[in-house]
């Protein structure tokens, strides 16, 4: 038999090669790890499945309205999707200089006009508002209005003695949270005006003791994250206790039992898995 040409060859020995790597690395390889996990790793492997949700993935404890069920400890807010959603898993990228709302504007010319867009300074704000309301303490932060907006003016001009201030985030008929910047007068802020032109004063309050912690009011880089911090639940405990009719201390006990330490003792910090806590708490 005629010694075959080198062409046919090299494309024998690449169908060979992969063939031979197909069946290590797509069958054989799966196989075995796949195999090793649902032996030794068999509720990790499948996602960590409770019957109510992975403990991997956090979730919402809202009504069908989005209002907080009370008597579950809440999560930290998501930035994906409309919150935990695993197809849309994402920061919302927004960082410490997004302090500007647009303001909704009833005759802007598309529904992203109409609508307006929060700042993250400003979605900071109202989710601080908004638990230190159902908590019963104060929300208040520095650079924070009253009214749950980020405490920033436009002054005009950019350089030089100022002849015009805006409380751009808070739109008229709104009472700006100062009354004067530099000796002028503090407007409130109009739909649709163009105030880029002016100089970007955040202005900080008289804020030093903040009651709400940072996970509360900031979602986490991936958006599915399950844990709190530990301030968060106690936080919460209080209103959890009295929504179930226990006892402050057993609620707190509960929350020391579902905390995890730092990972290998030294990194991170210990957090609280939602999840988990609020299906301990329903078994009681």
């Amino acid at each position: 038999m005629e010694r075959l040409p080198s062409w046919i060859r090299q494309h024998l020995a690449a169908v060979r090669a992969v063939v031979v790597l197909t069946l290590v690395t797509g069958a054989i390889y799966p196989l075995l790890v796949t195999g090793a996990a649902q032996a030794v790793f068999n509720h990790k492997a499948n996602g960590s499945m409770t019957g109510k949700g992975s403990e991997l993935i956090g979730q919402k404890f809202t009504d069908q309205d989005g209002n907080p069920v009370k008597k579950y400890f809440q999560s930290r807010p998501s930035a994906a999707g409309d919150g935990y959603d695993m197809l849309s898993t994402a920061a919302s990228n927004l960082g410490p200089e997004d302090v500007l709302d647009v303001l909704p504007d009833p005759n802007g010319a598309d529904d992203a006009a109409k609508e307006g867009k929060q700042s993250l300074l400003t979605q900071v704000c109202a989710r601080s508002k908004a638990v230190g309301e159902l908590e019963g303490v104060s929300g208040a932060r520095p650079f924070c209005t009253a009214d749950g907006v980020g405490a920033v003016l436009k002054v005009f001009p950019a350089i030089g003695t100022p002849t015009r201030a805006v409380s751009v985030n808070q739109a008229c008929p709104a009472q700006p949270f100062v009354a004067e910047y530099q000796g002028v007068k503090v407007e409130c802020g109009k739909p649709g005006e163009d105030y880029a032109a002016g100089r970007t004063v955040p202005v900080r309050g008289n804020v030093t003791d903040v009651k709400v912690p940072a996970d509360a009011v900031a979602a986490s880089g991936s958006g599915l994250d399950p844990h709190i911090s530990v301030a968060y639940a106690e936080l919460q405990a209080a209103r959890v206790a009295r929504e179930r009719g226990k006892p402050v201390e057993a609620v707190r006990k509960l929350i020391a039992d579902n905390t995890t330490g730092r990972s290998l003792g030294f990194m991170g910090e210990p957090g609280v898995n939602v999840l988990m806590l609020n299906l301990a708490l329903d078994k009681e």
